[in-house]
């Protein structure tokens, strides 16, 4: 095995511990890292692969605790972002895509660590729900990172561990399945 490929396993490695540790997020690492010896083209769906098998399992042992109609607004809505995030991917533009991932994670990064605590929503609200979903799209589809905008929405929501866990694991499942499909489509 040569560098690559031991750089490659060693940073999916340590992107799947922090995403069982933590329940979401192994994009968050992984893309950046695997970045730095791959293409972007070939990171982000690397990345969505490992999500893909971790969300598949997530869901059979914790569906009872998933939110479905969260779940599936948030789904629904990502598929309009989907298209966006897969041009920017594509596009002959891949350092300004990188400076507009390395911004949007320290954003998201100095949000969490200094940030107050969101609004609390009592119930789903169907413009945040369109709105973190939208947004989770675009992010995926260019960087197979949906998580930051799932995560502010489940914060919101003040759901349990456990509910917000399973939740953004019923909603990664079909939308890195639909990702991952529309990056092979539109790659031949």
């Amino acid at each position: 095995m040569d560098a690559t490929g031991l750089h490659v396993l060693m940073v999916v490695f340590a992107a799947t511990l922090f995403r069982s540790a933590f329940g979401f997020g192994e994009a968050l690492i992984a893309v950046p890292l695997l970045a730095l010896f791959i293409s972007l083209k070939v990171a982000a769906p690397v990345a969505v692969l490992v999500s893909i098998t971790i969300a598949a399992v997530v869901v059979v042992q914790d569906w009872r605790k998933i939110h479905f109609r969260s779940a599936g607004w948030l789904v629904g809505s990502s598929l309009l972002g989907i298209p966006v995030g897969l041009w920017l991917l594509m596009s002959s533009h891949q350092k300004a895509v990188k400076i507009a991932l390395a911004i949007f994670i320290v954003v998201f990064s100095a949000y969490s660590l200094f940030g107050r605590k969101p609004p609390e929503l009592k119930g789903d609200s169907k413009a945040w729900l369109l709105g973190c979903g939208f947004v989770a799209g675009v992010t995926g589809g260019a960087y197979g990172m949906n998580g930051p905008p799932l995560v502010i929405y489940g914060a919101m929501r003040r759901w349990s561990a456990q509910h917000f866990r399973a939740t953004l694991q019923a909603y990664f499942l079909p939308a890195s399945v639909i990702g991952t499909t529309n990056k092979l489509i539109s790659t031949r």
